[in-house]
């Protein structure tokens, strides 16, 4: 689906206008529905969409409903307790909590200082909270039913690029950043993390958890490397993965293998890697023409993953590699 050439009304006054995409996810409740938050202008400048998308059973895409915001939005997350809410992040110092089912304004929340480039809402039974990563080097942690943070976490010394919650420890989340680290943290106990990790010698641009293992985290960076942890022994990796070109912008874990991992990067590519095989990716798909940002995995549906760039592209498909998988 290319996002400026859309179906529906055309009375926003965002419409056809250079929207490009930042990230993607799949709703934990229904198969056939996704998010996709996206900015004008490589988000340097204008305002943003959000798009509620439905896939077919060819995994064609169409839009259900649009939503505008006035600057930038870098990520989105859909609430674990409610099918009908997702959480963006913005350009703008903001958080926005969205109800899909109507027209209304968001609730905003806002406190960082400056842009918020990554929101993750927990997955653990016992909470529903939210943490934001933000370029003021800070992560707060957040209840979407009030209007204040609950906490705000430094130790970072540059900008915190991506946070995410534990699937398996309640109230644990990793955070990574510019200034080449992964820090740990729990957020009920303390204001600075509970550990500290040098990752890469670049900045870190994304981290995810393994779904099958509570010690097992991966990191990714600037310098196109893929790096697993195991938190019981951080002194070195356990695996590294190599062949993006540039960038490793996004990283996740599949939630239905426990070592496939996939990858967007700025190389244009999105690749499928397993770790338990060899340092080199599976598969490598090059169908956007720019740098690659959003990638979720679909957790309702086994091998389906979705990708977005700058491109204005996205896609929903399931890799050759994960058809027997």
């Amino acid at each position: 689906m290319t996002l400026n050439e859309r179906t529906g009304p055309s009375n926003r006054h965002t419409e056809n206008i250079g929207l490009h995409g930042y990230s993607i996810r799949f709703s934990p409740f229904n198969p056939n529905h996704l998010v996709v938050a996206t900015s004008q202008f490589f988000g340097l400048a204008g305002g943003g969409t959000l798009f509620l998308l439905e896939s077919n059973s060819e995994d064609k895409l169409q839009e259900l409903k649009s939503f505008q915001w006035t600057d930038g939005l870098f990520d989105v997350v859909w609430s674990e307790s409610d099918p009908t809410i997702v959480v963006t992040a913005s350009g703008d110092c903001c958080l926005q909590i969205w109800n899909l089912t109507g027209n209304q304004a968001p609730n905003i929340l806002k406190e960082h200082t400056k842009e918020v480039y990554s929101v993750d809402w927990a997955r653990t039974r016992c909470d529903q909270f939210v943490i934001s990563a933000s370029w003021d080097c800070t992560v707060k942690l957040w209840d979407p039913n009030r209007k204040t943070s609950l906490n705000t976490f430094s130790g970072h010394d540059q900008l915190v690029y991506n946070a995410m919650w534990s699937p398996h420890i309640p109230n644990c989340f990793a955070s990574v950043s510019g200034d080449g680290t992964m820090k740990l943290w729990n957020s009920l106990n303390s204001h600075y993390p509970s550990a500290s990790y040098k990752v890469h010698d670049a900045e870190v641009l994304s981290c995810d958890w393994c779904k099958y293992d509570q010690n097992i985290i991966a990191t990714a960076g600037s310098d196109g490397l893929i790096r697993g942890w195991d938190l019981r022994n951080l002194s070195q990796p356990f695996f590294q993965l190599i062949g993006c070109e540039y960038a490793v912008r996004r990283i996740q874990f599949s939630p239905h293998n426990l070592s496939t991992i996939a990858s967007v990067s700025y190389d244009f590519t999105t690749r499928i890697w397993d770790f338990s095989k060899n340092s080199g990716p599976i598969e490598t798909i090059k169908h956007h023409s720019e740098f690659v940002y959003g990638l979720d995995w679909n957790v309702l549906k086994r091998g389906q993953i979705g990708d977005c760039g700058w491109d204005s592209l996205v896609h929903v498909f399931t890799p050759s590699s994960l058809l027997h998988i």
